[in-house]
């Protein structure tokens, strides 16, 4: 998130007087002066620590224990205060002797809010403001008690001169020290210690600042308790720490002048979803040759390819600039910029790790977009233009810190932390990032004798079409741009809400308003399934005598007829062991990373970050799915025989699958010399993450599965199963039709998750994702129960898999949905390559649901029945 170089003096003096112990510590402008031996101790381990984490060093001899156990003597100084009572110890003044009076927080019996005395505009005292020190009581109590100016002199009677203040303004009598502001979905917040300002991103740290900062300087509003141990971490883990930093939170700062490079990712199209490299086409190379940039594993497996570009802006020089005048066109390149531009390809282009974005009108109707296209075709189809000139207009908020250092990873890497001037610096935030293009025909002849970089006239677009740069063999096209700085108050935290902008939150509101009512229904049968049906069955058979009970074992009905064999092992066992695993794991992959992304870690500023975070998390997770697995296994078969094989399947059952379907996809791409196909390199590394990583920890969850405690049938299964009545329907059109209901929660959500993959929209309501999710768990749990039992009353016992694919088969409903999604919303997507690439992701996907549900319906649905049979008390 940030990392910050602080720029304190820190002097402590400690004076032994009689039976006292008096200390004084001065930290930047404040000046603590506590008596007794516990609190010096605590105090000389606390400065110690933070002296060494100013300078960047290790605690020394003072160990971070040490420290802590001090800070438990300061809790209790005052009881165990020695020889004398709380607050006994007597002052005596002579004549004329100088006396400050001190000022507690101001108190309302309105509000009940205390808040500091300096917060409304009153006279400082000399030397500045100077905080006393406060035992836990009074930090309970919300006091805070500072110096003063009022200065009295013993016996002598006198009216005296303060000060006049300056001029009150409209914000006077709000001493703001620490202030946060919510920007869409960033929160931004800038905190001020003395002469060092902090300016921080996201919900946690400016929580934990708010707090931790509270307790070295005034703030509006005191939190004592918390804020106290806040400050505490903040000072003992500071070594262990060292900076902690959002992924993509880097900010850049440029004086006026500087140069920014703009970098150049995919051409990509909504209408064949295969990426290519920009260098591709014929089009400018930068100086000094093309670089490519470091790129994570998701991008990677997205199809991103992140080069330098030889666009360069002067920060805050407006001007037209020359690039270049490429070689004439031969036959190649004129069929590949045709192709390009009447499919739609668009240049995606980075500043400041800012996508580019353009507006559009179209029938009246405002819209944005994210890159430029490669061309421009008119509606009779005729010739095709080439894109040759760019508008930027780069939008900078003036920044003014002071000697603030702020890390994170953005698209440079690991930022480096290191120190700054005390000298109060000032520079610009790039914080939107613009674009109008457009074709212009130029006489290569004149154009020729430009360098690049040279300044040209301002140019402007023309409208007529003979103007505009054609495609065609032996021309020479020349590319120009031009620049424009505006000044904006867009602060730099803000600068994605534009990109970020949920549109239809009504939307998303009615899919989860539908889908509570789906879940209440529900919950309403389930509801009288459990205290109508089946307590009353087991209230009313537990009443009756043995002899009754024999009785009526031999008239029993419905589900308890099945009592001997509902726990008998289902067909293909261990396959189903394997895929409940599975589904354990990926739904913990899915989980965690909607959780955190919903809370803001996932930053759109990484490309990939996302899709790294979810293979990460799916590695580690393989723990979980050996030992679910082989969990399973066991309650099955009754021993752990086999558990090796259970461990292995369950390792690659879904990786193998999506590996399968992986490489059909991939020698598409590579036929297609498309960017999105995965280097050799890197299957070479998904293997060794796969084998070296999810496989040993699938194996050590199995072995932790076989020493688990065995989960313990509650009756005994029969011998010889019991034969199920024949039914007028199959069963199966049942479970099938039970997936519409978890279908129903999900597929509003779906199709904003559609669109942001093969329109190229951002997707950034995790919030409501996350909703989504929860909802979808308690349908697919419901839905499986309910079945299960309509099952277990018809005399059916085999209730293993269709528990599993009653919840599970929403699966097939998502992918019905992906291809009603292809024909009627993707009907630009064009080729047959593109149809295949969009089946087969959708695939992978479904199966991925289907695991992931149907582990919930089948976990469930075991519970269920285990718990039902449980009660009943037929041998």
């Amino acid at each position: 998130m940030f990392a910050i170089s602080y720029f304190y003096n820190i002097a402590g003096s400690v004076k032994f007087t009689g039976t006292r112990v008096f200390a004084s510590i001065v930290i930047g402008e404040i000046e603590i002066e506590i008596i007794d031996q516990f609190v010096v101790k605590f105090l000389e381990c606390a400065l110690d620590g933070l002296n060494d984490f100013l300078d960047n060093l290790n605690m020394g001899e003072r160990t971070i224990k040490g420290c802590l156990g001090a800070h438990s003597f300061v809790v209790f100084a005052q009881v165990t205060n020695g020889f004398y009572l709380p607050g006994s110890y007597m002052h005596t003044y002579s004549n004329k002797d100088a006396i400050f009076a001190k000022v507690n927080s101001l108190t309302s019996i309105e509000t009940e809010l205390p808040f500091s005395y300096y917060s409304l505009p009153y006279c400082p005292p000399v030397g500045g403001i100077k905080k006393s020190a406060e035992n836990l009581g009074e930090l309970l109590m919300g006091d805070q008690i500072d110096n003063s100016p009022y200065r009295f002199r013993m016996n002598v009677n006198e009216t005296v001169y303060l000060c006049t203040a300056s001029p009150l303004n409209e914000h006077e009598g709000f001493h703001v020290l620490g202030s946060v502001k919510f920007t869409g979905t960033r929160v931004f917040a800038s905190i001020v210690i003395g002469e060092i300002e902090i300016e921080i991103i996201d919900q946690f740290v400016v929580k934990f600042l708010e707090c931790a900062l509270d307790g070295l300087e005034e703030m509006e509003l005191r939190k004592p308790f918390f804020c106290s141990w806040a400050f505490l971490l903040v000072v003992v883990f500071a070594q262990v720490t060292n900076g902690f930093y959002l992924p993509g939170s880097y900010m850049h700062t440029y004086s006026n002048k500087d140069a920014i490079f703009a970098k150049v990712n995919s051409l990509t199209s909504i209408e064949t979803e295969l990426p290519f490299s920009y260098y591709s086409l014929p089009y400018c190379p930068p100086v000094g040759g093309i670089k490519k940039s470091a790129e994570n594993l998701g991008e990677l497996l997205m199809g991103d390819q992140i080069d330098n570009s030889p666009y360069r802006f002067r920060m805050n020089v407006n001007e037209t600039v020359y690039l270049c005048t490429a070689s004439p066109l031969n036959e190649h390149e004129v069929k590949l910029l045709k192709q390009r531009t009447r499919d739609l390809y668009q240049v995606n282009m980075i500043l400041d790790n800012l996508p580019v974005m353009r507006f559009t009108v179209q029938n009246g109707v405002k819209i944005q977009w994210t890159g430029f296209p490669v061309g421009y075709t008119p509606p009779d189809g005729g010739a095709d233009y080439i894109i040759n000139h760019l508008k930027f207009t780069v939008f900078v908020h003036e920044y003014e810190g002071s000697g603030v250092q702020i890390v994170g990873t953005g698209e440079e890497g690991l930022g480096v932390i290191s120190e700054s001037d005390k000298t109060k610096a000032s520079g610009y935030e790039i914080v939107g990032f613009q674009v109008a293009p457009c074709s212009i025909k130029y006489d290569p002849e004149v154009m020729v004798k430009h360098k690049m970089y040279d300044t040209l006239s301002p140019i402007h677009c023309p409208a007529e079409l003979d103007k505009y740069q054609v495609i065609r063999e032996q021309e020479r096209i020349s590319f120009t741009y031009e620049v424009e700085f505006v000044k904006s108050n867009i602060r730099w935290p803000s600068r994605w809400d534009a990109y970020l902008k949920m549109e239809g939150s009504r939307v998303h509101w009615f899919s989860i308003l539908n889908s509570v009512m789906v879940i209440s229904f529900l919950a309403g049968i389930v509801f009288v399934i459990f205290l109508r049906t089946v307590r009353r069955d087991l209230t009313r058979y537990e009443e009756l005598d043995k002899e009754t009970q024999a009785q009526m074992n031999e008239e029993l009905s419905g589900w308890k007829l099945v009592v001997g064999d509902v726990f008998r092992e289902p067909y293909c066992s261990k396959l189903l062991c394997v895929m409940v695993g599975d589904g354990v794991q990926i739904l913990g992959m899915g989980g965690v990373t909607i959780v955190f992304a919903a809370l803001g870690f996932m930053s759109p500023a990484s490309r990939g970050m996302l899709l790294t975070g979810m293979i990460l998390l799916y590695l580690i997770l393989g723990i979980a799915a050996g030992y679910v697995s082989v969990r399973v296994w066991r309650t099955v078969k009754g021993t752990t025989e086999g558990w090796r094989s259970v461990s292995w399947s369950a390792a690659c059952f879904f990786p193998g699958i999506a590996f399968i379907i992986l490489t059909v996809l991939n020698f598409i791409l590579w036929s297609s010399n498309s960017t999105g196909a995965i280097p050799i390199s890197l299957y070479f590394e998904m293997f060794i993450l796969w084998f070296c990583i999810s496989v040993p920890l699938t194996l050590i969850g199995g072995f932790m599965g076989t020493k688990a405690q065995p989960i313990e049938y509650p009756v005994r299964t029969n011998q010889i199963p019991r034969e199920i009545p024949a039914r007028k329907y199959p069963s199966w059109l049942l479970v099938l039709g039970a997936g519409t209901l978890p279908f129903g929660t999900l597929f509003i959500e779906l199709f904003f998750i559609l669109s942001s993959i093969w329109l190229g929209r951002f997707y950034y309501v995790f919030g409501f994702l996350l909703v989504v999710l929860l909802l979808l768990i308690i349908v697919c749990a419901e839905v499986s129960v309910v079945l299960t039992y309509m099952h277990l009353c018809v005399e059916d016992w085999q209730w293993w898999w269709k528990a599993f694919f009653a919840s599970g088969s929403v699966a097939l409903y998502v992918f019905l949905y992906s291809i009603n999604y292809l024909v009627f919303d993707l009907q630009s997507l064009s080729g047959p390559v593109s149809a295949t690439l969009y089946l087969g992701y959708s695939l992978l996907m479904a199966i991925a649901i289907m695991l992931s549900t149907g582990t919930i319906g089948f976990l469930m649905s075991f519970y269920f029945v285990h718990y039902l049979f449980s009660s009943v008390k037929i041998d």
